[in-house]
């Protein structure tokens, strides 16, 4: 074995050599690269390689010696399997492997030309192993239990820098996605209003009111007028909130359907339950903007082919947790898609779906198309968490 020891002056000179080169690096590689090179320049070693594991596989990241005749190359790299080769072994184990012959060693991999000693070093940090250091030297028990401590504690330096640039980069990246959600669920709010407020809605009420009053039916304009106002209000007031009250919500629904009834007269009906069971939150919330423009698609599926519908049902049942909702109506005809007038603007389906993906709100939606007294007709449920 090698009896070439360090000085305690050496050793503090090279840890912090190494302390103050990892310490200025900005990304993984450049800390791999680092390491490869000064374990050459600084140990005088002859070859070194830097792997960081990748789905249980030491993945070369870094190279110096033979491997790499140009800097931040590694000609032909290859991929260790943990567990596989003394590299291997040292990320299975997390302990240091110093091999004194190893062509007396089975697990050794030889990598561009046998060399007849390695020290391998996991970088970890707790009990996460990070990578590998592994050194090789063409002569037999180079490597020394110094080397093997020297090495440990730039592993240990090397494997702090590593986990503060991955916590950087996941808070970059968890920040980035907010960004992104916070425009999306902007986007959103934005598309709801519109289709709350399309056009088509508003014209059509305007023209129901206008209806009401020529025909000199001043109780049913009244009745619309102050119908559609409260709607409109209550669109504004929640276009920004992300919960609505449950209670507000189910009244500003029966509103919509009492406005959409005197809009169609004997063309639409509708029932409307409400089963609340005993909830410990005397004033539930859930998450805004779905209910409305479920409602406002089925009706106007359930209307948009001009023929007389039997019924239109509406069920809520409060629980504990959630709100289910369901919705079901029968016609002669049914095509369970969008109307024209709404080809620019979502479905409740991808509403749900892009909520779902913003939070982890876990709302359930199921469509059956159902079929009885030679009627067809469509099934619609929600399940919304209450907070």
């Amino acid at each position: 074995m090698s009896e070439n020891r360090l000085s305690f002056s050496e050793l503090e000179t090279i840890l912090i050599a190494f302390s103050t080169l990892i310490s200025e690096t900005t990304t993984e590689e450049e800390v791999a690269w680092a390491l490869a090179k000064n374990c050459i320049s600084k140990l005088g070693f002859e070859d070194c390689v830097i792997y960081y594991v990748d789905n249980q596989v030491l993945i070369q990241k870094a190279a110096y010696g033979p491997k790499n005749p140009k800097d931040y190359e590694i000609y032909d790299p290859i991929a260790i399997a943990i567990g596989s080769g003394i590299s291997g072994h040292a990320a299975q184990s997390g302990m240091v492997e110093i091999v004194a012959d190893t062509s007396k060693d089975a697990r050794y991999i030889q990598d561009d030309s046998p060399r007849m000693s390695e020290i391998a070093v996991p970088i970890q940090t707790g009990n996460k192993i990070m990578g590998v250091i592994d050194c090789e030297h063409s002569s037999k028990g180079f490597f020394t239990e110094q080397h093997g401590q020297i090495l440990s504690a730039i592993a240990a330096i090397a494997a702090i820098k590593i986990d503060s640039i991955r916590k950087r980069e996941e808070n970059k990246i968890k920040e980035n996605e907010l960004i992104a959600a916070q425009k999306e669920m902007l986007a959103l709010q934005s598309r709801a209003l519109r289709a709350q407020m399309n056009p088509h809605f508003v014209f059509n009420s305007l023209n129901a009111i206008q209806h009401f009053i020529t025909t000199n039916d001043k109780i049913n304009a009244l009745k619309y007028l102050s119908l559609f106002s409260k709607l409109i209000r209550y669109y504004l007031l929640n276009l920004e909130a992300e919960f609505v009250d449950l209670n507000s919500e189910l009244t500003m629904l029966e509103w919509y359907l009492q406005l959409q009834k005197l809009r169609y007269e004997d063309r639409f009906n509708y029932t409307f339950e409400k089963k609340i069971n005993q909830n410990k939150n005397n004033n539930p919330s859930i998450p805004a903007l779905v209910l409305p423009m479920l409602l406002e698609n089925a009706v106007e599926q359930a209307v948009s082919d001009d023929s007389k519908i039997e019924i239109l049902s509406v069920r809520i049942e409060v629980q504990t947790e959630q709100v289910a909702f369901e919705v079901q109506f029968n016609k002669k005809k049914v095509l369970y898609q969008e109307v024209d007038y709404r080809d620019k603007i979502p479905a409740w389906e991808n509403q749900v779906e892009l909520l779902n993906k913003l939070k982890p709100y876990k709302i359930e939606k199921s469509i059956e198309m159902t079929s009885s007294n030679n009627a067809n007709g469509v099934r619609i449920n929600v399940v919304l968490p209450i907070q």
